[in-house]
């Protein structure tokens, strides 16, 4: 054996290697890596997640859940009946929302002008309105939804996921964030961090439209010595000092998961650019998603052509990368700072933020939901639309709304989901859970996920610091009213 050969080589290269070897062609034949022992539990209904989640809070009362006692009552002083913990000064008289609504789909779902083209998938959504959240704070109320637990230090759900259940393919990652360009949302990276998970789940930012989607997946314009050929010999050196390195430190994952960072970034190099390219898609597809920047009405009323495509485009690269094989595709919408704000957090004016965002979104969500559907992959992929929390009943300022962790609105649509129904209702304000003692919680919607996936999420845990941590702690109850 040479001197210089370590362990993980020499079993490798040896008889007792042959099963590794046997095993990673098999997994590279089918384009997949293999999912975590005994997993999946029970047979699954979906694949595949999309996650699309509204950075600031969005108003579940200007856009899902119609409250016509709001029209009615109006101006007039608001009275919750019980004294209200408010994050600013947002206990101003009742305001009614600030568009129309009106019903859609077989379902009579009444859907707010705003986002009116999410009524062509009415029958294909389910509605939770009873939704509650622990705290009115951005960071800690955004990892509760991105993480099941509302301070940092824990996995992604995206990262859950891929580690339960490996990749369905070869060469793009498990799990991608797609953000909104202008910055990231509170707690930034931290929403998708594998925390105690081996960091190789964690997902891979991408910005589509941008000059630079991937960061350092390339060489630098300037750096004009590197060549293809001389950076496959770098990339193929680090490997093997790296897996030098890592075969005498067996339970450190950190290296491992560097090299599976070289070689999947290797792969990209060739598959990510065809991915996110969509020069080539047809002209309906294109107008499906709002890129033919074509105007209705409504369109120029709230000049919403930018965010539409923003949006749109996002989506679209998200459906040809779960057709590609990516598992976890999250898409965000608002980020944390920038003023006039382009964000959900209307404390200000709720017209002015929510209308070119939740117009942009609604039409690019529509479009992906339709798109999935036609292409037959909508049958077996997960579609969750969430928020930190949701916003008063009443007004801050005139035209704003406070916070409301209280009771806000989620919805999912694709892989086992009843469409056209609607789950837990909020009492005559939005304000709270009509059922106070049976409320829906973000562990719930995790489980629920879960369970379509094929995974219990009682059972699926990881042992960190003598704790057995799961992505829903020790809550959750799979929602089965909203199962198809």
């Amino acid at each position: 054996m040479n001197l210089f050969q370590n362990r993980r080589e020499f079993l490798w290269s040896s008889a007792g290697g042959l099963g590794g070897i046997a095993l990673a062609a098999m997994m590279a034949e089918k384009g997949m890596a293999a999912p975590q022992a005994g997993l999946p539990h029970h047979k699954p209904k979906a694949k595949r997640v999309v996650q699309l989640f509204m950075a600031g809070g969005a108003s579940h009362v200007d856009l899902f859940d119609f409250k016509p006692d709001l029209v009615k009552h109006h101006g007039k002083n608001s009275d919750f009946g019980e004294h209200v913990e408010a994050f600013q000064n947002g206990l101003g008289p009742w305001l009614k929302p600030f568009w129309d609504f009106k019903p859609y789909g077989k379902c009579g779902k009444q859907l707010s002008e705003t986002v009116s083209p999410l009524g062509a998938v009415a029958d294909e959504m389910a509605f939770i309105h009873n939704m509650v959240g622990k705290t009115g704070v951005h960071s800690q109320g955004t990892l509760l939804q991105t993480t099941g637990f509302n301070r940092p230090g824990f996995p992604g759900m995206g990262c859950w996921i891929s580690y339960g259940l490996g990749s369905l393919n070869d060469n793009l990652p498990t799990f991608v964030v797609l953000p909104d360009h202008r910055g990231l949302a509170s707690n930034g990276t931290k929403n998708w961090d594998s925390a105690f998970l081996p960091s190789h789940h964690q997902g891979t930012v991408i910005y589509p439209g941008t000059p630079t989607p991937i960061s350092d997946l390339f060489p630098d314009k300037t750096a004009g010595y590197v060549t293809r050929e001389s950076d496959a010999s770098t990339i193929s050196l680090l490997n093997k000092l790296n897996t030098r390195h890592a075969g005498d430190r067996p339970m450190d994952d950190r290296l491992e998961a560097r090299i599976q960072s070289y070689e999947l970034a290797a792969k990209m190099q060739l598959a990510a650019p065809e991915a996110l390219n969509i020069s080539k898609e047809p002209a309906h597809v294109l107008k499906l998603y709002g890129l033919d920047h074509g105007k209705s009405s409504f369109d120029k009323e709230i000049n919403n052509v930018e965010e539409t495509d923003y949006f749109g485009r996002k989506c679209l690269v998200a459906r040809r990368l779960l057709e590609r094989g990516v598992r976890f595709v999250q898409i965000w919408s608002g980020n944390d700072n920038g003023f006039p704000r382009r964000n959900w957090d209307s404390h200000e004016d709720v017209k002015r933020d929510h209308g070119p965002l939740a117009f942009g979104m609604a039409h690019g969500a529509s479009a992906l939901i339709q798109d999935l559907k036609q292409r037959g992959l909508l049958e077996d992929t997960i579609i969750l639309w969430t928020t930190e929390f949701g916003r008063m009943p009443s007004s801050q300022g005139g035209k704003g709304r406070d916070h409301n962790p209280y009771c806000f609105t989620n919805w999912l649509a694709g892989g086992g989901i009843k469409g056209g129904v609607t789950h837990g209702l909020s009492d005559q304000w939005g304000y709270k859970p009509l059922d106070r003692k049976h409320p829906t919680e973000v562990y719930d919607v995790h489980a629920t996920i879960m369970h379509l996936l094929g995974i219990d999420h009682e059972r699926f845990t990881v042992r960190n610091n003598g704790i057995d941590r799961r992505l829903t702690d020790v809550h959750g109850h799979v929602i089965k009213e909203i199962l198809a």
